[in-house]
């Protein structure tokens, strides 16, 4: 089946999530500059960022159907914690984040000859965890590429004592917010079903 969008990312739960709800997607992954700008706020920041991946995407796969990308931020106390450089870093993340509520903030967008955006914003509260689970958790290799050094569709998820938000964009593509920007594109996703 042909594409009916072009996924600007290499993220496999990106990919999992768009071949849940069915969408056909070719998977084109784009090389964007993911630095914050000064005084850029995490939401701005996702938007800017998934607008970006969209246009590149768009631009590269050749604009024959809309590109699709999104970009995901752990925030704690307005600081936006990106991915750890190493277990001491991902071991201090998950120390400053155990205990305490946090915001992921997933912006998504899709362009065309149009351009549009959807922001998910969740509140995840990590449990209490000890110095050895943390390092236990590092050892797995799971943290290792991921925001706030936690993923919820992994081992990550055992951590997890309260979501009050999206699932799945707590993962990285909020699926509500997605097949918003879809219907609105007049993208067919539900043929599948």
């Amino acid at each position: 089946m042909e594409p009916h969008i072009i996924l600007a990312s290499q993220s496999p739960r990106r990919r999992e999530l768009l071949e849940r709800i069915g969408v056909p997607y070719r998977s084109h992954p784009v090389d964007v500059d993911e630095t914050p700008h000064d005084g850029e706020g995490a939401e701005m920041f996702v938007l800017r960022m998934a607008l970006e991946k969209a246009r590149r995407g768009y631009a590269e796969a050749g604009r024959q159907v809309p590109a699709l990308g999104a970009d995901t931020a752990v925030v704690l106390d307005g600081e936006i914690l990106g991915k750890p450089r190493d277990a001491e870093h991902a071991d201090a993340m998950l120390e400053r984040l155990a205990g305490h509520t946090h915001r992921v903030v997933t912006g998504v967008a899709l362009v065309d000859d149009r351009e549009a955006t959807r922001l998910s914003v969740s509140h995840v509260t990590l449990r209490a965890m000890s110095p050895q689970e943390r390092q236990r958790y590092w050892a797995s290799g799971e943290p290792a590429d991921k925001a706030g050094a936690y993923a919820i569709q992994g081992r990550g998820g055992v951590f997890i004592e309260h979501l009050d938000g999206s699932d799945s964009g707590v993962m990285g593509l909020p699926l509500y917010e997605t097949t918003l920007l879809l219907d609105e594109f007049a993208v067919p996703w539900r043929e599948a079903w």
